[in-house]
């Protein structure tokens, strides 16, 4: 695919559409879950409808950062003593048991993601130990030809660990940069000088790890064009396989550590675009493919190749290649989602342990799924992962008239259509380089909820 197929930059469109909006990590959004269903018919309606021959996707939240970052809205706890750790370790295996328990079976684990927080803040034997938890309650693989992947601090990893991470088992890393101006990483208390995470990668290609990706945030303090040009200059020379471009929203109000950043430093508005503009323009001229919204990845990346194939999928951890995997999660806050089922454990740290110590598990809210929801799902996973929709691959799924039952979208289709983010070939809706940047405002047609979202809940800006 040709750049200029990929993405056309319409600052026009941009400024009518850019609105805050969801990003479909689930359908329905996490707003919607109910703390009055109760966690047996969250897993029982889980259990009744997921495929239980299909293979599984873990995820493990380590909540844990030895150092705030001033931007960050992860659920995390932050402290330099090591000794809470294993306490925490103990209450996931508690978890561990019983989910294994209500899913496992004999299902291969296809995916498995090590988050946080910063899950290398736990020791290398911790590493060991939860390693050999997992694979004593289900059944990892021992091929390598998983998906199985750790979020990495440079900060807090060397050579010596990544060779411990590559010999438990992980075959993929991700690790944040953010910007690599001293300027810009002092306000927002990263310090992370660039030969940190030029070692971890270089450590990474050695070890034989499959895939690199890099994190970064642009309108951050102290941001300018031609500073955050040359941090992505910089991290095109480190060649990673995957990188994620993630838009900074300065919501202090809702996140504590971000009352640190002076409003005044951040980037003006027409500057922020600008700077997402050189972006994507320097990443496309660099050769990477625009998967969608904050994601870009090299053409032989299992992601592009995905998307090339239609079978590319969206969940709680970005965009994936498992769309066959039921996801059960563990650890404080971490989301599942298990057949027609989403659930949430609890946030808070203490009572998520208060809870596995009384139930051996902290399920705190939830959604199962009705027929319309599974259809908008359907419709919007389609849209947000591949850019194009066929109506008559739906209809077969559903048995329904497309047209009928979405007879109120269809005139913010057109209207979509005449504002140049989509066009009909046929009946198939195809989202044009214009719209591909919008396609949270796309989706979001076909959402239900969004008149109850507007009413008073507030989502990130969609650029």
């Amino acid at each position: 695919m040709t750049i200029e197929n990929q993405i056309k930059w319409d600052l026009e469109l941009i400024r009518r559409y850019d609105l805050s909006g969801p990003r479909y990590t689930s359908y329905p959004t996490a707003i919607q879950f109910d703390p009055d269903l109760s966690a047996e018919q969250l897993v029982g309606k889980g259990q009744e409808t997921a495929d239980a021959s299909a293979p599984l996707s873990l995820y493990l939240h380590i909540p844990f950062c030895t150092h705030v970052c001033y931007y960050c809205a992860c659920n995390k706890v932050i402290t330099r003593n090591k000794k809470k750790a294993q306490p925490y370790l103990e209450q996931l295996y508690r978890e561990m048991e019983t989910l294994s328990e209500w899913y496992a079976g004999d299902r291969v684990v296809n995916q498995l993601h090590w988050g946080g927080g910063t899950p290398t803040f736990i020791n290398d034997d911790q590493m060991r130990e939860l390693t050999d938890r997992l694979r004593r309650h289900f059944r990892l693989r021992d091929d390598d030809q998983g998906d199985y992947s750790i979020e990495i601090d440079p900060r807090e990893a060397d050579a010596e660990r990544m060779k411990v991470i590559r010999e438990l088992g992980f075959n993929r890393v991700s690790l944040g940069v953010q910007d690599i101006d001293p300027k810009v990483q002092e306000a927002v208390n990263r310090l992370q000088p660039t030969s940190l995470s030029e070692e971890i990668i270089g450590a990474a290609r050695e070890e034989g790890f499959r895939s690199v990706n890099i994190d970064l945030i642009y309108g951050l303090p102290h941001q300018s064009i031609d500073s955050f040009g040359r941090t992505v200059e910089k991290i095109i020379e480190m060649s990673p396989d995957r990188l994620s471009v993630f838009n900074y929203a300065h919501m202090p109000d809702r996140f504590r550590s971000q009352k640190h950043i002076n409003e005044e430093d951040l980037p003006v508005p027409a500057d922020k675009l600008i700077i997402l503009e050189n972006t994507i323009n320097q990443l496309l001229a660099a050769g990477y493919v625009y998967i969608g919204m904050d994601h870009f990845a090299k053409p032989e990346d299992e992601l592009a190749i995905a998307q090339r194939n239609g079978q590319l999928h969206r969940n709680f951890q970005g965009y994936t290649t498992h769309s066959d995997c039921d996801l059960v999660a563990m650890g404080v806050s971490a989301i599942s989602q298990i057949g027609d089922v989403y659930y949430q454990n609890e946030h808070d740290l203490k009572l998520y342990q208060d809870r596995i110590d009384q139930d051996a598990q902290a399920i705190k809210r939830g959604v199962i799924l009705n027929a319309d929801d599974r259809i908008r799902r359907r419709v919007i996973t389609q849209l947000i992962c591949h850019f194009e929709l066929d109506p008559a691959q739906i209809e077969r799924e559903f048995n329904l008239d497309f047209d009928r039952y979405f007879a109120k979208e269809q005139e913010l289709l057109r209207q979509f259509a005449e504002d140049g983010l989509l066009v009909r070939e046929g009946r198939r809706i195809k989202v044009t380089p214009a719209g591909r940047l919008l396609i949270r405002r796309i989706c979001m047609t076909f959402d239900a909820y969004i008149p109850q979202h507007e009413a008073g809940r507030t989502f990130s800006r969609i650029i």
